[in-house]
């Protein structure tokens, strides 16, 4: 009977947070027993954050009363302010102190370009023949980059082998052991990076497993690598990665129903409050900050708001469906500019504004390791 007891309070931890449907009397105590917040009642900070979340609220409850292709709910951060969030990134960025360098440092083996294939199936989804592994959560390291590469990698791998043979791969070696002399996307390990590098590095050195080299990064501490392929025998190889042409649809369309899950780079403004439904969230007369990396696994139609981009983020499965996001699919896809491209995947410090097409830039970056094989 305990057992259950304490099994039905775990469940509770994840299930017990209120869905959108749910906020029109919510307050700000359940939500500190919901998120288990620790905030000495009737202090300076309880009735400051307790003033954020409740405004924060009311805009989320507001923006859901509207016609809307996704809705908003309340997350672990609802209590912060729209500048606090902000500057959990940019916190990181300023303590990187880049040089100019030249930003073609990065060596690719291919690129994948449109074919004008004809006969693509109308919806792609890799999870549903066994060959994409649970969603993981990147805590307060910028790591998101490894965790895309160890993701695609675990696929392509699985893909490669059979889908009975999935394996879980270390984020925690990408984090702590790929170098970044030119400063692509950041410093390297915590301090950001780009899913390219991964793959170089994996081509030369494979990479193990999670249970061998466990993830330790989630409190934002890079660590020293662990790891010699002198000594210890890698699980996965790959032999160099491709490209998909920039600002392509097709192109990118053809390559994940074809070939696998694709590493992407993607502006996440607004998706600290995303909770389900197709997101559309990105506006192209502002700038198209690309920030972040995450997997495109597939792409479908929704029948009431129209095609999408099946992404999966590194956020934990309490991160909007699952831990997935819809991004709409444009029939025509527009584009915008990214003034401040070292903050997703340029390199030394090159802010020349680029080019980025498709809702919050999804079309603008992405790559695949090629010829993955499994050793162990």
């Amino acid at each position: 009977m305990m057992r259950f007891m304490i099994l039905v309070a775990l469940l509770c931890l994840v299930n017990c947070k209120p869905k959108w449907t749910q906020l029109q009397n919510y307050t700000f105590e359940k939500y500190i027993r919901d998120f288990q917040k620790e905030y000495k009642a009737d202090s300076e900070e309880y009735l400051t954050r307790k003033k954020i979340f409740e405004q924060n609220l009311a805009d989320i409850i507001a923006f859901n009363k509207e016609d809307h292709s996704y809705k908003k709910g309340v997350k672990n951060n609802t209590d912060e302010s729209y500048f606090e969030k902000k500057e959990q990134f940019s916190i990181f960025k300023s303590q990187v102190d880049f040089e100019i360098l030249d930003p073609s440092t990065r060596k690719f083996n291919q690129t994948y370009k449109a074919k004008g294939l004809k006969n693509l199936p109308q919806s792609v989804d890799w999870r549903e023949i066994g060959v994409v592994s649970p969603v993981k959560d990147q805590g307060d390291c910028l790591s998101c980059w490894a965790f895309t590469a160890v993701s695609v990698l675990e696929s392509h791998a699985a893909i490669a082998a059979g889908s009975g043979n999935l394996k879980t791969l270390s984020t925690q070696q990408l984090v702590s052991c790929v170098p970044n002399p030119k400063q692509c996307g950041g410093q390297g390990g915590c301090f950001g990076a780009v899913a390219d590098l991964a793959f170089e590095y994996t081509s030369q050195y494979g990479i193990t497993s999670e249970f061998k080299y466990g993830y330790k990064s989630y409190f934002n501490d890079t660590y020293e690598c662990k790891f010699d392929p002198l000594k210890q025998q890698p699980e996965v190889i790959n032999q160099g990665f491709a490209k998909v042409t920039p600002n392509d649809q097709q192109a990118l369309l053809e390559a994940v129903a074809t070939i696998g899950p694709i590493a992407i780079s993607i502006d996440s403004t607004g998706w600290d409050s995303y909770e389900e439904g197709v997101f559309d969230g990105c506006d192209y007369s502002e700038n198209i900050n690309i920030d972040h990396a995450v997997v495109l696994v597939g792409y479908g139609t929704d029948p009431k708001y129209g095609d999408y981009w099946l992404v999966r983020n590194s956020y934990g499965t309490e991160f909007g469906e699952d831990g997935y996001i819809r991004i709409k699919r444009e029939a025509v896809p527009q584009c915008g500019i990214d003034s401040t491209p070292t903050n997703g995947f340029a390199c030394g410090g090159d802010e020349t504004p680029i080019k980025v097409c498709g809702m919050c830039g999804i079309l603008s970056d992405s790559s695949y390791p090629l010829n993955v094989k499994v050793i162990v």
